[in-house]
């Protein structure tokens, strides 16, 4: 079961946050933001089937994002959590601990922004177009 969040990147995107990942569907970024890989989003968490949110809420599910921009992809793997509540309208954040709140996406996850290929990296800092493909199994 999958669900896609398109965005764009921005020049400020750093991705140098060593735990976390995020898209937002805020229009503007700023230097600040080292967790935040694209802006715009057109799909939030809230927006998610339910379907697949019930999927995400089993401690034994496997929650996949994979990252595509400007010719790069990066795949990055997690799981779920029985408190994951996809009802945040703003970000979709994806996080190597076990913490929780309503824009959690995915817990455990094997790499967070600073662990993203530099060369994905580049082509957002360019404004590159993202697709972020969440896939639960």
């Amino acid at each position: 079961m999958d669900e896609v969040i398109r965005a764009r990147g921005h020049e400020h995107v750093s991705a140098e946050h060593a735990s976390t990942f995020e898209v937002t569907s805020d229009d503007y970024l700023t230097p600040a933001g080292d967790c935040i890989l694209g802006i715009e989003a057109d799909r939030v968490p809230a927006d998610f089937d339910p379907e697949f949110v019930a999927a995400c809420q089993s401690a034994d599910a496997t929650v996949t994002v994979t990252l595509e921009a400007g010719g790069h992809t990066e795949t990055v793997t997690g799981r779920g959590h029985p408190d994951l509540a996809f009802e945040n309208d703003r970000s979709a954040v994806g996080r190597t601990s076990d913490y929780v709140d309503d824009r959690t996406i995915l817990v455990d996850a094997d790499k967070a922004a600073g662990d993203l290929d530099r060369d994905l990296v580049a082509a957002l800092a360019d404004g590159a177009a993202l697709t972020v493909t969440l896939t639960v199994e």
